[in-house]
């Protein structure tokens, strides 16, 4: 796959995700919905900050840093764009139980962080 299609089919499917997602938005009432309102609601706001933020991290890595490798431009990207997604998607649910805390967003942003750091170390022996 080349780096144009790469970015093209990120995009449509990127914009695809923000649709269903407004799509979900206006026609599901959550008053009365059930258990699958919440979860279209916050699978497809993780999939629409997913690829926007990857497609955002990986003009950033590319453009402003000339980074040389476009792979690991791409899978740097992607990794950090769902973590991060989990991270405001987490924030998001803890807000609507009434549990969002600074404790509990602190260790959430530590565990992502260790994530990262298995993650990346776990990228360099292998």
């Amino acid at each position: 796959m080349t780096l144009r299609s790469y970015l093209v089919s990120m995009s449509l499917a990127t914009l695809f995700c923000w649709s269903a997602w407004v799509y979900v938005l206006f026609l599901v009432d959550p008053t009365a919905t059930n258990w699958l309102g919440f979860l279209l609601f916050y699978l497809s706001l993780f999939m629409s900050l997913a690829g926007t933020s990857a497609i955002i991290g990986f003009l950033i890595r590319f453009n402003l840093l000339k980074q040389k490798l476009v792979f690991r431009a791409v899978q740097d990207a992607f990794r950090q764009s769902f973590l991060f997604s989990f991270l405001v998607v987490a924030a998001m649910v803890l807000l609507s139980r009434t549990l969002f805390t600074w404790i509990n967003l602190i260790f959430l942003v530590v565990a992502l962080s260790l994530l990262e750091y298995f993650l990346i170390s776990y990228r360099k022996k292998v």
